[in-house]
């Protein structure tokens, strides 16, 4: 592939860690100037991200290298047609999300707004980085900026439970990041590189197969935990406490995405399909996270909190896009792709949504929202809207990538994968649909609500992504062309380019 030598990797980076300083700076009472910054910032980040798009649509490469530490080891940059589309959900959604943080933050009236908006930029800095990372090493430097930008979201409340949820939250991820640190370590010991490579840069190495099997295990538990992948969730549902949009950003746009996005490169640019299938491995991985798929649908069912059953069906999904990428074909590495993108905009409107009846009505729980849907018909009609995306109903972007994750398992002749993705949307249906039905269709105590939206800060970016939602499942190449980022980037990993 083509090369071209560009700052502006390093310029999306930058732009939201400068607003972020410009935040922390500001006085707490100029709440405007504070929420400025950060538009300025996001609207910046989102217009050097789609410029970088043409570049990476006619097949080129931007890189960029910082610091040349070692043969074969540097900090870099490199946008490619994975990181594009990680860069473009992340940045755009931010944009959003910070219109929501105002509604929410506002509407409850809470504490310490200029660190919330702080963290929540360097959070999009790090994430950013972990898109556009060219090698293992500055995967890793952003991946663990990321961990401890998003410490002071998690324990945002400051009381006995957050605390508990931070340290849990600490406690996974960086144990995690130990790992992954000695997994790259070990790897550049054997391969002398660490730059990613479609197809995968540990291909052509006389590496022993021992020890290519522990790297796997070792790498994929590193990002798994982030990611979500059972046994490693505890912290997820835990990290529920925090306010709502810290929840979105979790689930949609940093972390958890942030955990599977690696999970992706470590499978498709570290091993590549040729080293998985010669290891014995992908099947082993396509099993362990289809364990994940089931049974975390099962823990959705079962809770009875609003953002406690989207936690559960975030980690459910997630593990959809592993399970793509580990099949190793042409369609299940495209569906697999393509639910980044997808997944992010349904699951930020449902988190949007449970936010906005938490801020209006200040309920958590399922059993509390009969009748809801009279009283909030917007935000509740956004939900029944994504819930069909969620469950893969078209016109939904869900279905699309659904479909290829489908078809992939068929190209792989792996047909218990099949079953398990099927089931999964049985239950992903038992979990929502009773959501809806009790929202429309049933009476609360005291008798049919009257209209009482919540404000249009919260209302407005929960109609823009469940709108989106819609776009992209009839027209997936509206604006971002994420379907054909999806298929190329699917294609080169096949053919190793």
């Amino acid at each position: 592939m083509n090369t071209v030598v560009s700052i502006k990797p390093l310029l999306a980076v930058l732009v939201s860690l400068v607003g972020a300083f410009f935040i922390l700076f500001t006085s707490s009472k100029r709440q405007n100037l504070r929420e400025s910054w950060t538009f300025i910032a996001a609207f910046i980040k989102f217009g050097i991200v789609l410029s970088m798009m043409p570049v990476i649509l006619h097949g080129k490469v931007i890189k960029l290298t910082l610091l040349e530490i070692a043969p074969g080891l540097s900090l870099m940059f490199k946008v490619d047609f994975l990181g594009i589309i990680f860069g473009l959900v992340a940045s755009g959604l931010w944009i959003v999300t910070s219109l929501y943080s105002i509604g929410y933050m506002r509407g409850l009236k809470e504490h310490a707004q200029n660190r919330y908006f702080f963290a929540f930029a360097l959070c999009l800095s790090a994430t950013m980085g972990i898109a556009f990372a060219g090698n293992l090493l500055t995967f890793y430097v952003f991946y663990e900026m990321l961990t401890i930008s998003t410490y002071p979201l998690v324990t945002h409340n400051e009381d006995e439970e957050a605390v508990k949820a931070g340290r849990k939250y600490l406690t996974y991820t960086l144990s995690a990041g130990v790992l992954l640190l000695f997994a790259i370590a070990a790897t550049y010991l054997y391969a002398g590189t660490l730059e990613f490579m479609p197809g995968g840069f540990l291909n052509g190495h006389n590496i022993p197969i021992g020890v290519l099997q522990f790297l796997l295990v070792a790498f994929l538990i590193g990002c798994g935990v982030k990611a979500g992948v059972m046994p490693f969730h505890a912290w997820l549902p835990s990290a529920m406490v925090a306010p709502t949009p810290v929840s979105a950003l979790l689930h949609a746009v940093a972390v958890v995405k942030a955990g599977v996005f690696g999970c992706v490169r470590i499978i498709a640019y570290v091993f590549g399909p040729v080293v998985l299938k010669d290891i014995h491995m992908w099947l082993i991985v396509a099993y362990f996270v289809s364990f994940t798929i089931i049974v975390s649908s099962l823990f959705a069912l079962a809770s009875d909190n609003l953002k406690r059953r989207l936690a559960f069906s975030t980690i459910s999904q997630l593990s959809y896009i592993i399970l793509g990428a580990a099949l190793l074909s042409k369609a299940s590495l495209t569906g697999s792709i393509l639910h980044i993108p997808n997944h992010a905009y349904m699951k930020i409107t449902l988190f949007f949504c449970a936010g906005a009846i938490f801020v209006k009505t200040g309920k958590k729980n399922i059993s509390e929202l009969d009748g809801i849907g009279w009283q909030m018909p917007i935000t509740m009609g956004a939900f029944t809207l994504v819930s069909f995306g969620m469950v893969g109903i078209p016109p939904l972007c869900g279905f699309i990538s659904k479909w290829y994750l489908c078809l992939g398992t068929l190209q792989a002749r792996e047909f218990f994968f099949l079953f398990v993705l099927l089931t999964s949307a049985v239950l992903n249906a038992a979990y929502f649909f009773p959501i809806v039905y009790a929202a429309f269709f049933r009476q609360p105590a005291g008798g049919r609500p009257a209209f009482n939206e919540a404000s249009l800060p919260l209302v407005i970016p929960l109609s823009i992504t469940a709108v989106m939602a819609v776009i992209f499942g009839i027209f997936p190449n509206f604006t971002f062309h994420f379907f054909d980022l999806a298929r190329n980037a699917a294609t080169t990993i096949i053919a190793g380019m």
